[in-house]
């Protein structure tokens, strides 16, 4: 298992070696090695979470505020794109947004740091979605931005087929100030 640093100080992109013969594949998924070499603890996680989303579902954008979450996401079937906005307001990246195309058959993984939102697509019919989080979830710290916030602009590749009246009725971040000013700020 390999790890490589992306543009969003935090944000871990780990890729797995993928075993295929005639009965299909195997990959190692998590390394508490590998995790640990990358700078996160891999005795942090506390919960882990599936979901299963049919193709052109959004789920997002979700960001924890307080202490925030860290949590580590892998698309285990199907294939989703994967978007992180960082919202931790002394970081240099504050306000930007990466993409990732994560999918079952490369088995790769994202460690997603407190402070930024997160939210996918489902590109097939289902895709798998699986998290890892740090802290045990807590709804009132919750907190949703819409995906469509014309500051972020994010290409979601296919048009939308169903939401969480949560995620539908979420409010650009321009409207959400308050709620913003509890999110974790950068170590």
């Amino acid at each position: 298992m390999e790890f490589a640093n992306t543009a969003i100080r935090g944000l871990v992109h780990f890729s797995a070696p993928v075993h295929r013969d005639a009965r299909g594949f195997f990959s190692r998924t998590f390394d508490s090695a590998t995790a640990r070499e990358a700078g996160i603890d891999p005795d942090a996680f506390v919960q882990d979470s599936l979901s299963r989303s049919e193709r052109g579902v959004i789920r997002g954008l979700h960001l924890r505020v307080g202490l925030g979450e860290g949590k580590l996401v892998r698309c285990s079937s199907g294939a989703v794109f994967d978007v992180v906005v960082d919202l931790r307001p002394t970081s240099p990246t504050y306000r930007t947004w990466v993409c990732f195309d994560l999918n079952g058959d490369n088995q790769s993984s994202i460690y997603i740091p407190p402070g930024c939102a997160h939210g996918f697509q489902a590109l097939t019919q289902p895709a798998d979605t699986s998290y890892r989080i740090n802290r045990p979830h807590d709804p009132s710290e919750d907190l949703t931005i819409a995906h469509d916030d014309p500051e972020l602009a994010i290409p979601w590749p296919l048009p939308v087929t169903v939401m969480s009246d949560a995620d539908r009725n979420a409010r650009p971040l321009s409207d959400l100030g308050d709620r913003l000013r509890e999110v974790l700020a950068t170590p």
